[in-house]
């Protein structure tokens, strides 16, 4: 089997099989087409140990993070896992690879009341009642009142959202749905979207959609303009125009910690898979106590 053939029988089985998002199988994907792009087009079972070392030895040269050396160690150890299994190879060589330590990045964080004010200017242009303006609010507070990610809230139908509960079903990484809770705000900005503006929007299109979101021409609401509006309204704030909605993520998550809620309840908020994946949160929270305390305490 040719290393390209692999590569795509691999990448299927990841969206297929296992159901990963396909955000993660074009990561997947990016990296072993690189792969083979350094290595040519050979035989899967001719890449050997001095091959995938060469790759990432490139990679690190032309300065990528550890982050994406270490992911893409990680894709190499899928593939060769996967071609193990089906006879592809008879030996793996990207087990002897040493998988480059990550530099420990804390998540870019607004403050409570940076956030609050920036809702609250967001609120008020919403109460003139423009769809656009009616929709941005309802995405923001969703977005900050829940720490769901972009792709899920992108994905909420209609039928998802219980305004009577104030919940959201949610479908995240793996294809697994949660049902996550939202306050008071972020409900009565859904409330008026939905009454006010989604209509509007709606009856921009010819055909009907079932998405909460809906774009300036009626369509489903995409990743890309969430990100624009979150750039726009929260970079200012968090003083950075390279922020996207990942931001109020961490950031709901950091302040549900700082208010004492339990880090398994915040886990099962977020969908993580794993408890170590919400703890950089404590850093986060550590951090800022840390800094709290250097300002204030007579002897820091």
């Amino acid at each position: 089997m040719l290393l390209t053939q692999a590569v795509d029988a691999f990448t299927a089985h990841l969206a297929d099989v296992r159901r990963l998002s396909p955000a993660t199988v074009r990561a997947y994907r990016a990296d072993l087409a690189d792969l083979a792009s350094t290595v040519g087009d050979v035989e899967i079972a001719e890449v050997d140990l001095e091959h995938l070392r060469e790759w990432l030895w490139r990679a690190a040269k032309r300065g990528d993070a550890r982050s994406t050396l270490a992911r893409r160690t990680s894709s190499a150890r899928g593939l060769f896992a996967w071609a193990l299994e089906a006879s592809a190879v008879r030996t793996d060589p990207s087990l002897r690879l040493v998988t480059p330590k990550r530099g420990r990045t804390l998540p870019r964080v607004a403050t409570a009341d940076g956030l609050e004010q920036m809702l609250a200017r967001v609120g008020e242009r919403a109460a003139e009642g423009d769809p656009v303006a009616l929709r941005d609010h309802g995405v923001l507070e969703l977005l900050y009142g829940t720490g769901i990610r972009v792709a899920e809230l992108c994905g909420a139908d209609v039928d998802d959202l219980d305004l009577g509960r104030a919940t959201v079903r949610v479908t995240g990484k793996g294809d697994k749905e949660r049902v996550v809770p939202f306050g008071g705000p972020a409900r009565r900005a859904l409330d008026a979207y939905l009454t006010r503006a989604r209509p509007v929007l709606a009856a921009r299109r010819d055909g009907a959609t079932a998405a909460v979101f809906l774009g300036v021409r009626g369509g489903r609401l995409g990743p890309r303009t969430v990100y624009d509006l979150v750039a726009r309204t929260l970079g200012p704030v968090v003083g950075s125009a390279a922020v996207g909605p990942h931001a109020l993520r961490h950031s709901a998550a950091t302040h549900l910690l700082d208010g004492g809620a339990d880090l398994r309840a915040v886990q099962e908020l977020l969908g993580h898979a794993s408890l170590g994946t919400t703890q950089v949160y404590t850093h986060v929270s550590s951090e800022r106590l840390s800094a709290a305390y250097r300002l204030a305490h007579p002897r820091a």
